[in-house]
């Protein structure tokens, strides 16, 4: 939002300078973006030709004299073909910067004559398009003083930063308003506008809408025998400094009041207009030829102002150039009507059209000045065309239906912090157009037309504070809280924080993928049900929540390899979704790691041989990750069980399932099946698992005030080996297990180191050979009980799996 310091105090009577202004513009929350001082129109001085000989190679140019006031006439070249002596214009010495051209003067060589500078014209000087000739000023002009200042060009131009939610300040009144609540001034009430009328305005307008709120109220007039012109000079200057084309009068008019008062209108020229005006949807495939010369295709959530020849008008948005006024119009048809802010909006959108009156629109204007809009626009219109203008219409407004609030002052302490006064708090309100009812310390508050911002009290805590001074709340500490050492964070948002942790530790790079998939992807991975489909999906391949972290993640890796960069470890702690319930959404860390990225480290090195690296990542990597976060999670790894098999989307034979008892599952790992990696295609040696952070249980309660004392065994430690033959479909875990559970006092660990299959122990049939680690407590074991120990976990694993000891 655009306006010049003058046409603010139009409005405002003030004596403050341009630097106060802005700041107080700022502190009540209409934020300066920019502001232009004019200091590029200094330079510029008036100037007098005293005289003008012909140029000696040059029969279109002259050599001008010319004097800026100091009797030292200064040469300067000029093809103007007004140019003359006597002439009073607007000089530019060498070093002037002319934004008209985009050009910083120097002092030039035009055909073999010296030109110290230029007389500009008022295209040159971005006055107007006119560059028939130089600017030619009248006898009186002062030479040798500032033509910014003579010609009103060094008035500051101001561009705040306007929010969506104040449509009252989409207005130079407005804004002026708002100041003077603020103190820096006192708001000029504006003269209502008077003139005479003639006769009554013979159109009928029609609104035919199957909803009343596309157009509350149509308001309309004819003014006849107007001569359609330039706009005065003054009004032009303003239009221009905001960034406005000057086009005629009638034009002018419509976009002058559309900046100061907030009030956008539009005008038919009557004689162009065929029959009565209906408001009402668009036909489909009806077209406009509007006023910026494109067509537009409409459709029936497009509102128009349409006669016997169609639509003449997008209503609220933009005009028809057949129903446009021109230097031939005599007639006009004034509109101010009233439109609905949400289809304005969607309207505009659709057809990519931006207007200063769907700016306004779809903010919402007041409702109260569509009438006086009205007139204040005939009286414009009258002032500078002439003409006599009918009796006013209006159609289909029911009036303004005020809202009022129940608002105690002391929600303002409540609220922000401040001390506002009852008093203060009132003449604040006041000053912004509310007003109240009651003398206590509670009021009732009506809400003015042009707010329709303001619902409630913290709305009017909101204008207190902010004209009172958001600067006045002072910074205070939190009160001290009873529970310093308790607990902040959830359990999740704890487990989510140390998964991170754990996976960085662990050699992975934290990836952030989209939560939306196709739907191809989405099926892959167990999902794909109708209802976690988007609405509007952002692109065709992103149409489904994603049931899963692995397919943005190995979608991810390939991207890094396809780049050069095929060793990769992702990981990724986000949510799922299972369906569109809010227990449907599950917290997941997932990861996957790809060539040679195994935590060992990456790539071929002979030193990492020994240690596992260099070699293809696989199901023992995706499952140590897994484990990893469910350890640091603080779960018992004596209750995690590992059963085989996993997800379609993982290799049968190489995955497993994390389970804590017959029922919970904790997560998933291994390799990807062949058929996934290439629906998604991947490629490469890939491995990943997943962990429901949300599946883990609740830690107990009662928390351990110190951690448990020290207690090493004095007693050497024992390794004795086993080997079972068993068969090929029998788990190591199950062997494990079962060697544990011999005597769980003595019995330390149990871990398998090798695996043998050959054909002497049958077919079908594998060797697993475990050490079993045994700690003596109580007393140096003897033969006699290390046998005992021996017997009594080979029989438990007979028991458990049907192995019998490898003789």
């Amino acid at each position: 939002m655009k306006f010049t310091l003058s046409w603010l105090k139009e409005h405002l009577e003030t004596e403050a300078s341009l630097d106060q202004i802005c700041e107080r513009l700022t502190a009540i929350g209409l934020e300066v973006e920019d502001v232009d001082d004019k200091a590029a129109y200094r330079p510029f001085t008036i100037a007098r030709v005293v005289s003008a000989e012909q140029h000696p190679n040059a029969d279109k140019l002259r050599v001008l004299m010319v004097d800026a006031g100091d009797g030292k006439p200064v040469q300067i070249v000029c093809g103007a073909p007004n140019a003359r002596a006597g002439l009073i214009g607007a000089l530019a010495r060498p070093g002037t910067y002319v934004p008209g051209i985009d050009v910083t003067l120097a002092v030039g060589n035009i055909r073999g004559v010296e030109s110290h500078g230029m007389m500009c014209s008022e295209k040159e000087l971005d006055m107007s398009d006119n560059h028939d000739g130089i600017i030619d000023l009248p006898e009186d002009a002062p030479v040798g003083t500032s033509f910014a200042s003579y010609a009103g060009l060094d008035d500051p131009v101001i561009e705040i930063n306007l929010t969506p939610n104040r449509p009252d300040c989409t207005s130079i009144f407005g804004i002026a308003r708002d100041l003077a609540a603020s103190g820096l001034g006192t708001l000029k009430q504006p003269t209502p506008p008077s003139f005479s009328v003639e006769g009554n305005t013979p159109v009928e307008v029609k609104i035919i809408l199957d909803d009343e709120a596309l157009c509350p109220g149509f308001a309309y007039r004819l003014v006849r025998g107007v001569k359609n012109g330039p706009s005065p000079r003054w009004m032009q200057q303003r239009l221009l400094a905001i960034g406005l084309r000057p086009i005629s009068a009638l034009v002018d008019v419509t976009n002058y009041m559309t900046f100061d008062q907030g009030r956008p209108m539009h005008v038919f020229d009557a004689a162009k207009v065929k029959g009565d005006l209906v408001v009402r949807r668009a036909r489909e495939g009806e077209e406009i030829l509007a006023l910026d010369t494109r067509t537009y295709k409409l459709n029936p959530s497009n509102v128009v102002i349409a006669d016997d020849n169609g639509p003449e008008s997008i209503g609220g948005i933009m005009g028809g150039e057949k129903s446009g006024c021109d230097e031939n119009t005599t007639d006009v048809l004034i509109e101010s009507a009233l439109w609905d802010p949400i289809n304005i909006a969607r309207t505009g959108r659709g057809h990519g059209i931006i207007t200063d009156a769907r700016y306004r629109f779809e903010r919402g204007v007041d409702p109260e000045y569509m009438l006086p809009g009205l007139e204040r626009t005939t009286e414009l219109v009258l002032e500078m065309c002439g003409g006599t203008a009918a009796a006013a219409k209006v159609t289909g407004y029911k009036g303004y239906e005020g809202k009022v609030v129940d608002f105690p002052f002391s929600e303002i302490k409540r609220l922000t912090g401040l001390n506002v006064s009852d008093d203060e708090s009132r003449e604040i309100l006041a000053g912004l157009g509310f007003e109240m009812s009651g003398s206590g310390e509670r009021v009732a508050v009506a809400v003015p037309s042009w707010r329709p911002d303001v619902d409630g009290k913290a709305d009017l805590v909101e204008e207190v504070m902010r004209i009172h001074g958001v600067d006045e709340i002072k910074p205070e500490p939190l009160a001290p809280s009873g529970s310093v050492n308790g607990k902040i964070l959830t359990t999740l948002q704890i487990r989510t924080r140390i998964a991170k942790r754990s996976l960085a530790a662990r050699g992975m790079m934290e990836a952030v993928t989209w939560s939306f998939i196709s739907e191809d992807q989405a099926r892959l991975f167990g999902g794909g049900s109708r209802a976690l489909k988007l609405a509007n999906p952002i692109a065709a391949d992103m149409s489904d929540m994603r049931p899963s972290l692995l397919p943005g993640l190995l979608s991810a890796a390939q991207r890094n390899a396809d780049r050069g960069f095929g060793d990769v470890a992702l990981f990724e702690v986000s949510g799922t979704y299972e369906n569109d319930t809010p227990e449907g959404q599950r917290r997941v860390a997932g990861g996957i790691r790809r060539g040679t990225a195994s935590l060992a480290g990456a790539g071929r090195m002979w030193s990492n041989a020994a240690k596992g690296g260099g070699k293809p990542v696989d199901v023992f990597d995706a499952k140590a990750d897994a484990l990893g976060v469910i350890e640091a999670c603080g779960l018992p790894m004596a209750n995690v069980q590992i059963v085989s098999g996993g997800p379609d989307w993982y290799h049968p034979g190489r995955s497993g399932t994390i389970m804590m008892g017959p029922k919970i599952v904790l997560g998933h790992f291994g390799e990807f099946h062949p058929v996934t990696l290439e629906a998604l295609d991947v490629s490469g040696a890939l491995c990943g698992f997943e962990v429901y952070l949300d599946a883990m249980p609740e830690p107990k309660k009662k928390a351990t005030r110190t951690k448990p004392a020290l207690d090493l065994s004095p007693f050497q430690m024992l390794r004795r080996d086993f080997a079972f033959v068993v068969d090929k479909a029998v788990e190591a875990g199950a062997i494990i297990k079962a060697a544990a559970g011999a005597d769980r006092k003595l019995v330390a660990g149990v871990n398998v180191f090798d695996i043998f299959e050959g054909a002497s122990l049958g077919e079908g049939r594998k060797s697993v050979a475990i050490e079993v680690t045994i700690q003596p407590r109580e007393k140096t074991l003897t033969d006699e009980d290390l046998d005992t120990l021996g017997k009594a976990i080979i029989a438990n694993v007979t028991k458990s799996t049907g192995g019998v000891l490898r003789g």
